[in-house]
């Protein structure tokens, strides 16, 4: 077998459980061979050696049975960083991206110093803040030890010294107040919890993905603590379900009456961002 009908192999044997089999098949050959994906262009006729054809058998098995290919391959993209997961850290999704694009922009033009990162999972998000914003002291907090340790691997080879990592149930831990609060807290409602992706609902973990009844179990309690952890003048951003906007509008109108709130769409035209602007 050569790259190029490994290739074909691997994307037969997915196309009947992935939307993307073509994609899955070449990240687990780039993967196995350790090579980019140019690599395999110029060298398609190249053969694989018997232990590279056995070893490209057990990890399109592995995908055959819904296994995420980023845990697969141990990293998932964000912006321009190849983020370590692994199981029991929520794998960094595209849309993500546009919430952190809005909090820099907001963070750029009103001089923000202090920023946390609540639920921070892998630590992409504090990661990136961080890059984009050299001045800005970044906190990253998660629950999860699990989390907080792959975080804090990702912290130290992409941006090290610049995010404090800690446990915190939310903002908890957090001594004094902050200039800015980006979270992706878990908000799929426990009606579309059994209607989800095998790949996503029997591999990535609950604790960051269930947000109970309506969604917003966590994102109500964090609103909560923020009322006295955000400096005023501070914004929140919160990344929502894209049926919640009315919802969460109202949870952060309850605990900030007189901020400016908007809910912002994702590049589908959906319900995705929160932003709140303390007065």
């Amino acid at each position: 077998m050569n790259i190029q009908e490994a290739l074909v192999y691997g994307r037969s044997q997915l196309t009947p459980t992935s939307p993307t089999p073509q994609l899955d098949a070449r990240l687990l050959l780039e993967h196995l061979l350790e090579v980019p994906h140019s690599y395999l262009i110029v060298h398609h006729n190249q053969p694989l050696t018997a232990e590279q054809t056995a070893a490209y058998h057990q990890l399109i098995a592995r995908a055959t049975q819904t296994e995420p290919i980023p845990y697969i391959i141990g990293h998932a993209p964000f912006f321009d960083f190849d983020i370590h997961v692994a199981p029991g850290v929520l794998i960094p999704r595209p849309e993500t991206e546009q919430l952190v694009e809005l909090a820099v922009a907001w963070a750029r033009k009103h001089d923000a110093q202090t920023a946390v990162d609540v639920g921070t999972g892998s630590g992409c998000i504090a990661i990136t803040l961080a890059h984009f914003l050299p001045s800005l002291q970044v906190t990253a907090v998660d629950i999860s030890p699990q989390a907080l340790a792959i975080a804090q691997q990702n912290g130290a080879r992409l941006a090290p010294g610049r995010v404090h990592f800690q446990q915190s149930n939310l903002l908890s831990a957090l001594e004094t107040p902050v200039d800015l609060i980006v979270a992706n807290l878990p908000y799929v409602t426990s009606g579309e919890w059994q209607g989800l992706a095998d790949g996503v609902k029997l591999h990535e973990p609950a604790l960051a993905l269930d947000g109970g009844a309506d969604g917003l179990d966590l994102i109500r309690q964090l609103l909560q603590q923020a009322t006295t952890r955000l400096r005023p003048g501070g914004a929140i951003f919160l990344e929502i379900g894209w049926q919640q906007g009315t919802i969460a509008q109202q949870a952060a109108q309850h605990c900030f009456p007189e901020a400016q709130i908007t809910v912002l769409p994702d590049f589908a035209g959906h319900d995705r961002i929160v932003k709140i602007v303390s007065t």
